[in-house]
């Protein structure tokens, strides 16, 4: 349960509603499941209305971006989520990266992605960059940058990015509240956190 309850559609206002509605909307539409809590920290951020739409914006400008393939777009969120430990990223991200392609195996081999013949090199070199732009300090090398360079674009390197340093952010608001797992991948396998 968060550290500070959320506003209540009867406090919020049809507004609310219809907001609290999309969240939803969105993320059965991502995962295929609706489990009790799985919109709390829209619920947390609606005690600011002009962030809580704000923010709405932002993750929904996030969403279109195409420039790297979905499985690459999993791995960098959800190797983050494992980084900074949020149970509720972790539960969510395995449901949309388990849609998105990646097996139950992979999931259970994050934390030794290096060794696992599951990756592919680039996909070894992302997870890498993950695990970088998610360290306090940042640690991306020089040369980490050049490998991926070979990959990648400046655009799908600017995507790769974004997708980890927001869900840092994402994971870091939800830690700090106390926002737990909500249930996205109840009775499935699920990835792990990273160990410090």
């Amino acid at each position: 349960m968060a550290r500070i309850n959320g506003v209540s559609v009867s406090d919020g206002g049809e507004d609310l509603a219809q907001t609290y509605g999309y969240a939803r909307n969105s993320l059965v539409e991502l995962t295929g499941r609706d489990p009790e809590h799985g919109i709390e920290p829209t619920e947390v951020y609606a005690h600011a209305p002009g962030l809580l739409e704000a923010y709405g914006g932002f993750e929904y400008a996030s969403s279109q971006l195409t420039g790297v393939d979905k499985r690459i777009r999993a791995l960098a969120e959800l190797k983050a989520a494992t980084m900074t430990n949020c149970e509720y990223c972790i539960d969510l991200g395995s449901q949309i990266a388990r849609r998105w392609g990646l097996s139950d195996a992979e999931l259970l081999a994050l934390p030794s992605y290096k060794t696992s013949p599951l990756f592919s090199d680039v996909e070894k070199l992302v997870l890498d960059y993950a695990v970088a732009v998610s360290r306090t300090p940042v640690g991306v090398s020089d040369e980490l940058f050049e490998a991926l360079k070979q990959h990648f674009d400046d655009e799908q390197l600017m995507e790769i990015t974004h997708f980890i340093a927001l869900e840092n952010m994402r994971g870091r608001f939800n830690l700090a509240l106390g926002i737990g797992a909500a249930g996205f991948s109840e009775g499935m396998v699920c990835a792990v956190p990273a160990v410090a």
